[in-house]
């Protein structure tokens, strides 16, 4: 397998720099220079290996090689649908009823055990780095890092709101309103280890929505998370009164679906090696499209 590697060519205004402080300038910590320079990586200038502390040249090639990654998780050939791929980034759709990553109790079946499936096929020599998660019942986008060092630039893309996704769902109840703010506090329920609740003393949440339309008991949303706490859309509707069609764990009945109806239908973000802005799309699936007017 093919090791991942970044490449730079150096510029009038690097010139004369140090190696290292370029390399730091780039998002590239200590860790992973240490990674690169014991773990089997390697760092070159205009082909020839070189260390931290060489100074730099306008016209110079400057290139990093990553060391090989090993994981965890198992390989299995299970469906797949990748919405775009590069050398640095894999966004794919994940079907509702499949988790995410593997846990204690599952450590197959998994969005993460399929990808690790596509990367070997493809000769992808990374684990998986998951850097939008759904929960297991939520439909839609899902972004990838192909290697440790591209998690790492969109773990501080994230922190600067580089990275949005916007979800589509379908609530109980009238919408008096038809968009709002849910601002409340987020912590988890002191009698359960997975469900949380509003709490004064939980994590800063914060929910923009929009309703597209209202039909009769239920409507459809569309919101938008400025942080990202663990069940945040589910816990902020329930908390003002309309939680998710199908999420009996926040109130929610099975009466038009059996899974909470949620789905991360758009999702943009700052590729940080094309150093340009990405969007892309993805469908209602059919169980939540079945209940909503599609019409213009």
């Amino acid at each position: 397998m093919k090791p991942y590697e970044m490449k730079w060519v150096i510029s009038e205004e690097h010139e004369g720099r140090r190696m290292k402080d370029f390399l730091k300038d780039h998002e590239i910590s200590k860790r992973t220079l240490t990674a690169v320079k014991f773990g089997g990586g390697e760092l070159s200038v205009n082909g020839r290996r070189e260390d931290v502390r060489f100074r730099l040249t306008a016209g110079d090639c400057l290139r990093v090689v990553f060391p090989l990654e090993e994981s965890s998780i198992l390989p299995e050939s299970l469906p797949l649908e990748v919405l775009y791929e590069d050398d640095a980034v894999l966004v794919v759709h994940k079907p509702a009823g499949m988790k995410t990553i593997p846990s204690t109790d599952q450590s197959g079946g998994t969005l993460a055990n399929a990808i690790r499936f596509h990367y070997i096929c493809t000769a992808v020599a990374s684990t998986v780095h998951i850097v939008t998660r759904l929960d297991k019942d939520t439909s839609g986008i899902v972004l990838v890092a192909k290697h440790r060092h591209i998690h790492h630039l969109f773990t501080l893309s994230q922190r600067q709101g580089n990275v949005s996704r916007e979800y589509e769902a379908l609530a109980h109840g009238v919408f008096t309103d038809t968009k709002g703010v849910i601002e409340a506090p987020i912590g988890r329920k002191e009698t359960s280890i997975i469900e949380r609740m509003v709490r004064e003393d939980g994590r800063h949440a914060k929910t923009r929505y929009r309703v597209v339309k209202q039909y009769g008991a239920y409507a459809h949303l569309r919101l938008q998370l400025e942080t990202g706490r663990t069940h945040q859309i589910r816990v902020h509707l329930s908390h003002i009164g309309h939680p998710l069609e199908g999420d009996d764990l926040y109130g929610g009945t099975l009466d038009r679906m059996n899974r909470q109806a949620l789905h991360c239908s758009r999702l943009t973000f700052f590729h940080p090696v094309k150093q340009r802005e990405l969007t892309f799309h993805c469908q209602l699936p059919q169980d939540m499209s079945r209940l909503v007017d599609q019409r213009p």
